[in-house]
């Protein structure tokens, strides 16, 4: 966590608080095989945290004594030692009233983590369930594990048991992502080129292939309402599909070089994506127009060069639930905080060798990882204009069409809709 350069730009950004650490045990073989963090994930409850820590074993700890450890311990804390703090239960009675930390050996080097909840989010869709064989409890939660040989191992969270085991992709399985509805749908994103839909209530069925991407998929995530699917991948790809009618809805045009992740906004008006072409891009995915674009490069680079600053390259990009904010994480050693109405950074953090990161289920912390280990930011805490929360309002519930053709003073539909 050494001293960081900053730009001209970034020298009067204020730096964020640490709040924490993970730090992965050395081991022997760590030299050979690198320790690569390439996923953290918070439940979409906030009661449990899981990170990779760059071969094949996932750590799983309760997030609030993991806090409550940080403030009685300081920031460091080794990730074997938690063990000592935290309890541990064998048994299955109780196990939802005392969350316990499980340690899972995947049996492969692990490329991506996902929580899904039996629990929808919101209520924003109605999901018949009523035919499913494969029964959860009424409150079940999954991790899901992506795995180098294409593999995807389902474990149940509280007694850290493997329950299914999903074997049809042929390449590295890259990104995981529940549908926050409650289905527990899953979407998988792998180096084979595809997407592949499981239901994991019908015993773990694949529903469907989603096939358009020409390379390498890196990333996918759900809208909040659980309509619409990004994924994005090599050669620039950033594609919406219609999950509903399992369609491709449009392709976004922009980036020039490589896309690694994405995101939407709480509101779903919003979706944020990361490339090596050094840039994040901030569309509305309705529309399918760049509202906001935020540079790791300055000046940044001519299409024909942008894949040449790979000391820039963004590696991951993260929407907190205010809507308000966005983090990024890139080969700069830098993790910046985004306005998303702010040309530059709000705050920065360093980090060397950053490849994921991802905000609290509140939004009051950022993950990051680094060579098997975890750090944490506190994210920045700003009031929300009375316009955003009004666009937070009324994007939850109608697209950028809808808000457009509502029968209200043009003046009024413009404070509703984020302008470019």
């Amino acid at each position: 966590m050494a001293s960081f350069p900053l730009s001209v730009n970034e020298k009067l950004i204020a730096r964020s608080r640490t709040v924490g650490e993970l730090l992965a045990p050395t081991s022997p073989f760590d030299k050979k095989c690198g320790r690569e963090n390439w996923t953290v994930a918070f439940a979409p409850d906030g009661s449990y945290f899981a990170w990779s820590q760059g071969h094949r074993i996932v750590k799983l700890v309760p997030w609030s004594q993991c806090l409550n450890n940080f403030l009685l311990h300081g920031t460091k804390n080794v990730a074997n030692s938690i063990s000592t703090r935290l309890p541990r239960q064998n048994s299955d009675s109780g196990q939802k009233n005392k969350p316990c930390e499980h340690i899972i050996d995947c049996g492969d080097i692990v490329w991506s983590l996902a929580f899904g909840s039996s629990v929808p989010e919101k209520q924003s869709r109605c999901v018949n369930i009523e035919w499913h064989r494969f029964k959860f409890g009424q409150d079940q939660l999954l991790l899901a594990t992506g795995l180098n040989n294409g593999r995807i191992k389902i474990w149940d969270v509280y007694t850290g048991k493997l329950l299914l085991n999903l074997m049809d992709h042929t390449e590295v399985v890259r990104d995981l992502t529940f549908a926050p509805d409650g289905s527990l749908i899953l979407v998988s994103a792998s180096r084979d080129k595809t997407l592949r839909v499981w239901d994991l209530k019908d015993d773990g069925n694949m529903m469907k292939v989603l096939r358009g991407h020409q390379n390498w998929v890196y990333g996918c995530a759900f809208s909040p309402d659980s309509s619409i699917l990004c994924s994005v991948g090599a050669s620039k790809a950033v594609f919406l599909w219609d999950m509903d009618k399992y369609s491709m809805i449009r392709k976004l045009e922009g980036h020039h070089n490589d896309v690694v992740a994405c995101e939407f906004s709480p509101d779903g008006a919003l979706l944020a994506t990361a490339s090596y072409d050094t840039r994040v891009y901030v569309w509305d995915p309705h529309l399918g127009v760049i509202l906001m674009e935020f540079g790791h490069l300055f000046p940044p680079p001519t299409p024909i060069f942008a894949g040449g600053a790979n000391d820039r390259w963004v590696r991951s990009v993260s929407f907190s639930h205010d809507g308000l904010h966005i983090a990024s994480l890139a080969d700069d050693k830098m993790v910046r905080f985004w306005r998303i109405d702010e040309e530059y950074p709000v705050q920065v953090a360093p980090l060397n060798n950053g490849l994921c990161c991802t905000f609290s289920t509140d939004g009051s912390v950022l993950a990051a990882g680094q060579d098997g280990s975890v750090y944490f930011w506190a994210t920045p805490r700003q009031v929300s204009s009375l316009q955003h929360l009004c666009r937070m309002a009324i994007r939850r519930v109608m697209p950028t069409s809808q808000v457009k053709n509502l029968p209200i003073p043009s003046k009024v539909v413009e404070f509703l809709c984020y302008q470019i």
